[in-house]
């Protein structure tokens, strides 16, 4: 029998009691570990991350933690290799692919160490200047930042179990909060991995950093009022979660992240073949193709000039028929598997449904798998679809509201009246809100004008002009530094940009005081 991985709760590692649940190879479909939470005790768990690890945390300054997250990103890196074994395994990605995650949130991990080097040796953060409340300022008001005394649940999503963790968890820790980890369970062998690394390392307190994996029944019973919950993954769940008592009626802080049909758009002004178009062709069928499309940030839908269909639609289908799919041990593989059967089947019924409206311009399905058997293996080739006019763009309701996680895509003409590009906005718009549209152009006045126009309903705007061609960093890369997240049907949630991410770990406080009492702080 495959080996059951322990949960480290309650300040010791826990196997739990049923038969567990078992995690395969995507690709050869071969048994590899076996993840249960049964039988845990929850609210001891719980209590136990508030009242030892929280306050272990808090007593610790900004810049003590800092240390600590600088001293676990290089545990991470000592153990990278073995990392990189996981996640071919488990969750089918080629080296490339496996860069984005895994590398991705030992990056992170590290950024966030530096920025909490620079809040010193406090123990919560001034927010903004005095101010005075009468016409002499003796008696003035100043807002502080201080950690919440509360545990932080991340109930995680599949397709980066390291990113996924780290992103939450840099922030949160470097805010004095403890962290209790609920992994996605076809991907949690990595994150387990991950976890144990930095707690057998003896770098946090006890208490600080938990992981449960398995079933996520009766973790957000046990959360009270100054407890935070954040999650990554369908609305469905996210309603769920938004719906439950320990939201609804002890005020539990939420921060989510959910479905997102994001945008690349081609503005007016550029032919086909010039620096612009050739750059959105590229990233176009990069974003498609990474994590074989499993990416919250991946490109659905791409908007071009209705002129420009034909010469778009040849132009990134070219591209695509160069991608590879099959094992990921195999050098010449480009694309690796989807995570896990019941994605395979959720990519080919969502794809389906988008045919019923749209065309197909490119069936990666044609082309054989390498080294990898279509019948176990959970591949599925880059498809390009097409709705034809700008017509079509705007009676395709299917197009905008669907999400085919996974390497699908969809292009959506629009018209160009006067070289406007109202009608792409408007578009845009029909996403209900999304992590992230990218523009393509190169005229700075036209993709300003664009960005301002699409900012409030998108959590980034990623504009791409010839000038920045060797420097920006990618459509669908969440950098550290800017916010993640999105209105509207995207969650309306916000993690990451910097240090405003350690926002949603502490509560902002009013005091109001003598100047003499305010010097004190």
């Amino acid at each position: 029998m495959t080996e059951l991985l322990p949960n480290y709760f309650n300040g010791t590692w826990q196997t739990g009691t049923g038969a567990g649940t078992v995690l395969t190879d995507p690709v050869l479909g071969t048994e590899l570990v076996r993840v249960d939470a049964t039988g845990l005790d929850l609210a001891a768990g719980f209590g136990f991350a508030r009242a030892q690890g929280g306050q272990a945390l808090r007593a610790l300054t900004y810049r003590q933690r800092a240390a600590m997250l600088a001293a676990a990103q290089k545990v991470l890196q000592a153990n990278r290799d073995a990392y990189y074994d996981i996640a071919t395994a488990n969750s089918g990605t080629v080296k490339n692919d496996t860069d984005v995650d895994v590398d991705g949130g030992i990056f992170t991990l590290g950024t966030y160490a530096k920025m909490g080097e620079s809040l010193g040796d406090t123990h919560f953060i001034m927010d903004g200047d005095a101010a005075r409340l009468g016409k002499d300022p003796l008696f003035q008001s100043q807002h502080i930042l201080s950690p919440t005394r509360g545990v932080a649940l991340f109930i995680n999503a599949f397709n980066f179990p390291s990113w996924g963790l780290w992103e939450k968890a840099a922030p949160a820790l470097l805010s004095g909060v403890p962290v209790i980890v609920k992994p996605a369970t076809a991907t949690a062998w990595l994150t387990q991995r991950m976890v144990k690394d930095v707690v057998d390392a003896g770098i946090f307190p006890v208490g600080a950093l938990s992981i449960v994996c398995g079933s996520s029944a009766g973790l957000m019973d046990q959360l009270q009022p100054f407890d935070v919950v954040s999650f990554t993954g369908s609305a469905d769940t996210a309603a769920v979660i938004r719906s439950h008592p320990v939201v609804t009626q002890r005020s539990v802080r939420v921060n989510i992240e959910a479905d997102s049909v994001n945008s690349a758009v081609l503005l007016p002004g550029e032919a086909a073949g010039t620096e612009a178009f050739d750059l959105f062709v590229k990233e176009v069928a990069r974003e498609m193709t990474v994590k074989s499309g499993q990416k919250c940030t991946a490109i659905r839908r791409i908007l071009v000039p209705e002129a420009l269909y034909h010469a778009a639609a040849q132009a990134i289908s070219a591209r695509l028929a160069k991608t590879t799919v099959g094992n990921p041990r195999n050098e010449a593989v480009r694309m690796g598997a989807l995570v896990s059967r019941a994605q395979l089947v959720a990519v080919r019924e969502g794809l389906d449904y988008l045919k019923g409206q749209a065309t197909v311009l490119h069936d990666g399905s044609t082309a054989a798998l390498v080294d990898a058997d279509p019948a176990v293996a959970c591949c599925v080739g880059p498809t390009l679809l097409g709705v034809g006019n700008a017509d079509g763009s705007d009676t395709s309701d299917r197009v905008h509201d669907t999400e085919v996680f996974g390497p699908v895509a969809t292009l959506v003409p629009y018209r160009t009246t006067d070289n406007s590009i109202a009608h792409a906005v408007a578009l845009v718009r029909r996403g209900q809100g999304s992590l992230v549209t990218s523009l393509y152009g190169s005229d700075p006045q036209a993709l300003a004008w664009a960005a301002r126009e699409l900012a409030d309903s998108h959590g980034r705007v990623h504009i791409i002009s010839p000038d920045v061609a060797a420097l920006h960093t990618g459509h669908g890369n969440v950098m550290p530094q800017s916010l993640h997240g999105g209105p509207g049907r995207a969650g309306g949630g916000e993690e990451l940009g910097g240090l405003r991410a350690l926002n949603f770990y502490h509560r902002r406080t009013a005091i109001q005081a003598s100047t003499a009492v305010l010097g004190q702080l």
